[in-house]
């Protein structure tokens, strides 16, 4: 028995497709924007398009940029341009951003390597990276790829490739979130604290 005209069951189903959205909060969207006056739900439609169609990669780090030339951030002269922090999506680049402590550039992977999924460095933005290292004004890289195993084994494949550039690779430190308790933290993330710890 078909609950809903084809429209309205097309419309849920492309909700359902976004991501951590599942079948009730894709029919909750669906029919929230069924009930928004049209020239909303033609605004909302048309905001989608406009950025399918406007937004593109950076030339220089890869990030999602607007109109012609490089994004805002590759564009500032404001940046320590002499630092690239790499990460693996657009918004690895909004999370490093908010917390106002880093002041260089970035390059954007665009995923990590991982072999069960069939994506190797050739299906990431990797070549765009050592061009840009390759030039000589770079003098570190972070890695801020995800500390689980895919997200390891781009940041170890990565700093073997550029190391014969003589540039610093760094990896950013994990350990016990701020405001965490040690008797719930995991092994793993107990190693990492340790391992990451510094004087004060």
């Amino acid at each position: 028995m078909e609950y809903f005209p084809p429209a309205l069951e097309r419309l849920v189903e492309q909700f359902a497709r976004l991501p951590g959205v599942g079948r009730k909060s894709a029919q909750r969207l669906a029919f929230f924007v069924l009930g928004l006056p049209e020239q909303e739900a033609e605004a909302f439609a048309g905001a989608i398009t406009e950025a399918k169609r406007a937004i593109h990669f950076c030339p220089v780090c890869q990030n999602f940029a607007q109109g012609d030339g490089p994004c805002p951030i590759c564009r500032s002269g404001k940046r320590d341009g002499s630092v690239i922090c790499v990460v693996a999506d657009p918004k690895d680049v909004i999370a490093m951003e908010r917390s106002r402590e880093y002041n260089g550039l970035y390059h954007v992977l665009h995923g990590v390597i991982s072999p069960m999924n069939h994506v190797g460095p050739d299906d990431l933005h990797v070549k765009s990276l050592v061009e840009r290292v390759s030039q000589g004004t770079v003098k570190e890289v972070i890695m801020a790829t995800d500390p689980d195993t895919e997200g390891e084994a781009t940041a170890l494949y990565l700093s073997r490739l550029l190391r014969p550039f003589g540039v610093k690779v760094t990896r950013l430190a994990y350990g016990i979130p701020v405001g965490s308790h040690l008797e719930y933290a995991d092994d793993a993330t107990l190693m990492r604290a340790l391992e990451g710890r510094r004087e004060i």
